[in-house]
């Protein structure tokens, strides 16, 4: 009979052990021994996953077909119980016939018509060709044909959208030439400064600063990405300073603070938002995102480097 054959992987992450302030807290296998041990293995029977070795013994490249494919695994450690860390996800280029490919996805967008043309324009502005626009009872249907890169974060933009209505699916389709730069993140982040438990004032004071990703009282370390910023740029920011205390009381001042319930993102959402400076921490009790350098000077002194190479 002849061999079935395996669909090729089309992106790959970065699998690393954790090394933030908090790492070795809330999982059994924290070391890169445990992290191998568990990726090779699972290459044994995911014949669509391949797994490679990098110049740093902790860091090992994960190939899969796609963000799903690559999570369902990182969803399955977390619960036996690992702690490891993801770099952003990148997709695999082809030279076919000298010139430079990448994956192309078929995507199928079931949305309200009122909100079609926002999802069009989601969709043209990574680069993707609508092929087809159908109604379907109440909805439409859209048909595209996008580069797999495009497809990183775009689910978020969508259901923000169409508020939550739209309905995704995509396949690979083929390899096409290379289609250009596709704008990614178009808003910074809020970075804490320091750890620490993050207080009900600060959050309130900072409301109008961004959107927050962490609730008062949760553990915070300097470096970690705790919300997005209203504004383009990173911004760091204090959740840990309290309320201080004086004798005199004027009305009105002990008002209860007006939290907005922070932004809560699935692994999947998580792994679509982070940018190329930053990791993914996943633990079996939380998935926080950090800078890859906590230290604010080191980042500047690293983001100076790369501008210069």
């Amino acid at each position: 009979m002849k061999s079935i054959a395996v669909d090729e992987p089309t992106m790959s992450m970065l699998f690393t052990i954790n090394n933030s302030p908090l790492f070795g807290k809330e999982g059994k296998f924290v070391t890169s021994r445990h992290l191998r041990d568990r990726l090779y293995k699972e290459t044994e029977k995911n014949l669509a996953m391949r797994v490679e070795e990098t110049n740093s013994p902790d860091a090992y490249l994960v190939y899969g077909r796609g963000i799903l494919h690559i999570s369902i695994l990182v969803e399955t450690m977390r619960r036996e119980g690992y702690e490891l860390q993801l770099g952003q996800p990148q997709v695999l280029y082809k030279e076919i016939d000298g010139i430079r490919c990448e994956p192309v996805e078929h995507l199928v967008v079931d949305t309200p018509s009122e909100v079609a043309g926002k999802v069009i324009e989601l969709a043209t502005q990574r680069k993707g060709e609508l092929t087809s626009m159908l109604p379907k009872g109440d909805l439409q249907r859209l048909e595209f044909n996008i580069p797999a890169r495009g497809l990183i974060g775009l689910r978020n933009a969508v259901l923000t959208a169409t508020a939550g209505e739209a309905i995704m699916a995509h396949r690979f389709n083929s390899y096409e030439p290379a289609k250009g730069t596709i704008p990614g993140r178009n808003m910074g982040v809020l970075l804490a400064k320091e750890a620490g438990s993050s207080t009900a004032y600060s959050i309130d004071k900072l409301q109008e600063r961004g959107a927050f990703f962490i609730d008062p009282g949760e553990t915070v370390y300097g470096g970690q990405v705790i919300g997005e910023h209203i504004r383009p740029g990173d911004l760091v920011v204090n959740v840990c300073e309290g309320k201080k205390l004086t004798n005199i009381r004027a009305s009105g001042s002990d008002d209860n603070a007006r939290i907005t319930p922070k932004i809560k993102f699935s692994l999947e959402e998580a792994m679509e938002y982070i940018e190329k400076d930053e990791y993914l921490e996943v633990t079996p009790q939380n998935i926080r995102m950090r800078k890859i350098y906590l230290d604010e000077n080191e980042r500047k002194r690293m983001s100076k480097k790369a501008e210069m190479a």
